[in-house]
């Protein structure tokens, strides 16, 4: 019998929430309703200022508290927009947002914060969370989390895999052996190059990027950095692909050419490293379909750069299969929340070299 999951999903872009409300059972992960809200800017301010630099453990707990429930707020919108009963809801799965990601250090962690006992206080709701410590105490990397569920979406497609383009981008290959990790940047460099120069989130359709020119040597440094050249399981996030992590690339270019380079050309060359990081790996694997989600697959110029780089692959978004692009991630927490339930192990280990499947999430009830 199928139940009613709710799954929030706030990603490395920091542009807002994803709620999505589901209907699950064992066979079946069913897009019912959906609902997004964005970050105001003091949060996502507060939140780049913790990753960022110096913080307090006063910033970090209130940061932690205010996302639960702006998260809290998310789900209740949803709920009244669809007139459905939390009652009916079985569980909640919550990503949280992520702090820090660091599986590979001499004490392994990955940090994420949206409170979970007030989300689950303040939506009326048992809520799961903390999906990847357990695997990363297992000694995987915990992340990426996508690809078990992307191989239970699109079982049936031979030689695929799913890549999602968030702030980060990970891919999923498709088979009787799960594989998958994160390829390296997604939309996060370009977001804060058009930021930082246009005071825009983001580049809408690639608009900017498509009017410069890629500048090759830069892209060819860029693609030689350490960890576009590590092999599987690998993950990471903002704490590597950051401000810092651009700076230094185009310092270190100046210091060797004469031509300075502009920057409608170093966005350019951004979306390059995007297509050119995920092509990259795709190339190693016999793919023939390649199915996008998450904000990169609205990026025009990018899907179209992507299709250029893979000539052999069909390019396409996961919609054309019937899942929608934007609320993928969202979804693949309902679906977890659920698997925690009916105690289920989650089939990671093969994507993050645990030493084993497990159980993941744990359970917060609402009373």
């Amino acid at each position: 019998m199928q139940k009613r999951y709710i799954g929030i999903m706030s990603g490395t872009s920091l542009d807002g929430v994803d709620v999505a409300l589901c209907q699950i059972d064992d066979e079946l992960c069913i897009l019912e309703a959906s609902h997004y809200e964005a970050f105001n800017l003091d949060l996502k301010n507060e939140i780049l200022d913790i990753i960022n630099g110096t913080t307090t453990i006063k910033a970090i707990g209130t940061v932690d508290c205010k996302l639960a429930y702006f998260f809290a707020s998310a789900v209740n919108t949803l709920l009244e927009k669809v007139d459905c009963c939390r009652d009916d809801i079985t569980a909640i799965g919550s990503h949280g947002q992520t702090l820090w990601h660091e599986p590979n250090g001499e004490f392994p962690f990955s940090l994420q914060l949206g409170n979970a006992s007030v989300l689950a206080v303040e939506t009326g709701i048992d809520v799961i969370a903390d999906f990847r410590s357990k695997d990363v105490a297992l000694g995987g990397q915990g992340a990426p989390l996508a690809p078990t569920f992307h191989n239970f979406l699109f079982s049936s497609l031979k030689a695929s895999a799913v890549v999602n383009i968030g702030g980060m981008a990970n891919i999923s290959i498709l088979g009787d052996e799960i594989l998958g990790y994160d390829t390296g940047c997604g939309n996060v460099l370009m977001d804060l190059w058009i930021n930082k120069h246009k005071s825009l989130a983001y580049d809408k359709n690639g608009d900017w990027a498509k009017s410069g020119q890629v500048n090759e040597e830069l892209l060819h440094h860029l693609l030689q950095d350490e960890y576009f050249l590590l092999k599987f399981p690998k993950s990471t996030g903002r704490e590597y692909f950051n401000k810092k992590f651009l700076i230094n690339y185009l310092e270190a270019y100046d210091k060797i050419c004469k031509n300075k380079i502009s920057i409608k050309d170093i966005q350019a060359t951004l979306l390059a490293l995007t297509v050119h990081s995920i092509a990259n790996e795709i190339k190693q694997f016999e793919i023939k379909e390649l199915l996008v989600c998450g904000g990169g697959v609205r990026n025009v110029f990018l899907m179209q750069e992507l299709q250029k780089a893979l000539p052999k692959v069909l390019v396409n978004s996961t919609e054309k299969y019937g899942v929608n692009a934007d609320n993928m991630e969202a979804m693949i927490f309902a679906w977890l929340a659920h698997k925690r339930l009916q105690e289920e192990v989650v089939d990671l280990k093969s994507v993050t070299s645990a030493r084993n499947n497990t159980i993941l999430g744990a359970i917060y009830a609402k009373d």
